[in-house]
């Protein structure tokens, strides 16, 4: 059921409890201080004084109802935080008018309300759901971008070479006669590879789980290419704990086969490499690069594919590089190990 405004969705609230979080409140308080001392000029004369009560009153508040925000989080919506930010401001408007009044004599008892204090209270009223308007857009936004994201890549993850799929089928039925068992493998294979393709794009497989998909993906081309194509695996890792996007190394094993090994009489080989590097997983694939071939639009389309996949899981430090050579091509992927 879709979330409304009367059940707690806090998935649009940012996490207020970090240090970076609080800088920013901090930071921004400071500035509505100012906004409001710059607009008081054009009804009397600055006041350093006046700016420094300002900024300690919106300091307050600010950093109160963050305070309050970070641990009711799981439980806010956006009318709930905006009635938090009004209490709260209403609250230390109350205590700020009792501690002038204290410090300068002027106290009335019995009156803790004034227009200055509702004035107050319909300021913080107005930003705190500017604000929350804010975040809510943002987070729309970027549900928006991820749902096209992930429709963009399940199209490109789902969809197999149809040259593959017939080179597939004729090897099995060129079997069927000669070598049942040969061809049941190559069906268990290709049953395996198609389920691989039609998972979610946010599954991750062990690093073992991967080079198992490689390794069927092989058997169906090498029955196919014969021994003009080799495969040199250089694993350094873990590879049962190690984790990855499911259908990470696979597409770029393929393009590299197609691209690569089949235009190439003799063939060749290619080297899948795994390997931990400062914290982080550097995997490549290198194959021989054919005279004249442009390196071509397949690898394009599956660097971009992998990039944004990774991305989206592991944010800002990935690395998707292709190193076209004079006689070879390596693409090298590196991500922070989980």
């Amino acid at each position: 059921m879709a979330a409304t405004d009367d059940q707690p969705n806090s998935s649009f609230l940012p996490d207020l409890c970090s240090t970076r979080a609080v800088l920013v409140v901090v930071v921004v308080a400071e500035l509505m201080a100012l906004v409001i001392n710059l607009v008081a000029t054009y009804y009397s004369d600055f006041s350093m004084g006046r700016l420094a009560i300002t900024s300690l009153f919106v300091q307050w508040v600010g950093l109160t109802s963050a305070a309050l925000v970070c641990q009711l989080r799981s439980r806010l919506n956006r009318v709930a935080v905006v009635l938090l930010v009004v209490i709260d401001t209403l609250v230390f408007s109350v205590v700020a008018t009792l501690v002038m009044g204290w410090v300068t004599g002027s106290l009335v008892p019995g009156t803790l309300w004034s227009w200055e204090i509702a004035v107050n209270g319909l300021i913080a009223a107005i930003i705190a759901g500017l604000v929350m308007r804010y975040f809510y857009v943002q987070e729309q936004l970027r549900q928006k971008g991820q749902a096209e994201l992930q429709a963009r890549i399940q199209a490109l993850q789902s969809r197999i070479r149809p040259h593959f799929l017939f080179n597939s089928m004729n090897i099995i039925a060129s079997l069927i006669a000669v070598d049942p068992d040969a061809a049941e493998k190559v069906v268990e294979d290709l049953s395996v590879l198609f389920r691989a393709s039609l998972k979610n794009i946010g599954n991750e497989a062990t690093l073992e789980e991967e080079l198992e998909l490689c390794r069927r993906y092989i058997h169906i081309e090498q029955l196919r290419m014969g021994e003009r194509l080799q495969v040199e695996w250089d694993i350094r890792v873990e590879a049962k704990t190690v984790m990855i996007p499911l259908l990470t190394l696979q597409p770029l094993l393929e393009n590299a086969i197609y691209h690569g090994i089949q235009p190439l009489t003799a063939g060749g080989v290619v080297t899948i490499r795994a390997l931990a590097e400062n914290g982080d997983l550097v995997l490549s694939v290198s194959n021989p690069k054919p005279e004249g071939g442009g390196h071509h639009q397949g690898n394009r389309m599956a660097l971009e594919n992998i990039r944004h996949r990774l991305e989206a899981l592991y944010g800002d430090e990935v690395a998707v590089e292709s190193r076209p050579q004079q006689k070879e091509y390596e693409i090298e992927i590196r991500y922070p190990l989980q």
